[in-house]
């Protein structure tokens, strides 16, 4: 059966996606009319290589809000309203956010990999680069190697929506209907292609790497359905339980008795294991649905006591 997906207006828009929209549109705003007074915003937030003199640890962040042009910015921020509008209701916006932020970090350390890779191997060794007739020191053509855009976590978006609905079908150039799991495949092999024929001044490897850090972190999710928080929550409890124990206090003479242990009937201990288990069954596959946000306090806690 096919899965159909059909996303919603902008005034229902969740909060992660609406802000996103908002800020990328505002920065490239800002981009062109602060340039008209010689203000190169690009240079300062874009994702420079790391050797040059203008990188910046916070480019990871700052560089998916730059855009080249206005198709750059309007193809990013629509496949950004399409996917990331359906996971961010499923997910909630903390892991939505979370999920967008890894991929664009990942995409950017993807990008510097790469292009750490083509300074040693072509350029560590001159100290000045002929651009077709105009030749530039190292530093300055180093610090034109400089990135920009949201694709990186658009490509993250993609994968996450093709893994959660890998039968909605997806209509490339709004005609030719295709399933979402084989959209993200011919996407990711194309974007692979391209990378190694370097025929354009298109961040492929970063695409791909939007796609390789999201993939790993839908995978730990799936790994550890309670999240992050689940060791912390353990010692809590345990350092919970300790504190309780040293608060009981005793007189001198107090006689402490052993309660009598009950036997339970083989038969009744395990109706009681299998109905226990068929519960947490079910909101494994409630998490699986909806995600964890889903969850009540009381299942969350009821999941963490009895999945141990």
């Amino acid at each position: 059966m096919n899965e159909q997906i059909s996303p919603t207006g902008f005034k229902v828009l969740p909060t992660v996606v609406k802000n996103l929209l908002i800020i990328n549109i505002l920065m490239y705003v800002a981009t062109f009319t602060l340039n008209r007074f010689n203000i190169d915003l690009t240079d300062t937030l874009g994702l420079h290589f790391f050797k040059a003199s203008g990188f910046h640890l916070y480019q990871f962040i700052t560089y998916m809000f730059m855009h080249a042009n206005f198709g750059h910015l309007f193809f990013n921020m629509f496949a950004l309203w399409m996917f990331g509008n359906t996971l961010e209701n499923l997910w909630g916006s903390k892991r939505f956010l979370l999920y967008y932020m890894v991929c664009g970090i990942g995409a950017g350390l993807c990008q510097e990999l790469v292009q750490y890779i083509q300074y040693t191997t072509t350029l560590a060794d001159y100290a000045n680069v002929n651009l077709g007739g105009q030749i530039v020191p190292m530093d300055t053509y180093l610090n034109m190697m400089t990135t920009v855009g949201a694709s990186g976590a658009i490509y993250g978006l993609l994968l996450a929506f093709g893994m959660t609905f890998p039968d909605a079908r997806i209509y490339v150039y709004f005609l030719i209907p295709m399933k979402a799991k084989w959209f993200v495949v011919i996407f990711a092999v194309i974007e692979l292609l391209l990378g190694f024929q370097g025929v354009d001044n298109v961040a492929h490897f970063a695409h791909l790497g939007g796609m390789l850090f999201g993939l790993l972190l839908i995978l730990y999710w799936r790994k550890n359905p309670a999240g992050p928080n689940k060791n912390f929550r353990k010692w809590k409890d345990v350092l919970q339980s300790w504190k309780n124990k040293r608060n009981v206090k005793y007189t001198p003479y107090e006689e402490i008795k052993d309660e009598p242990r009950v036997s339970r009937d083989d038969g009744e201990y395990n109706r009681q294991k299998a109905e226990k288990e068929r519960d947490v069954d079910a909101l494994l596959d409630k998490i699986s649905k909806s995600g964890y946000a889903s969850l009540t306090d009381e299942e969350k806690e009821f999941l963490f006591k009895n999945s141990k």
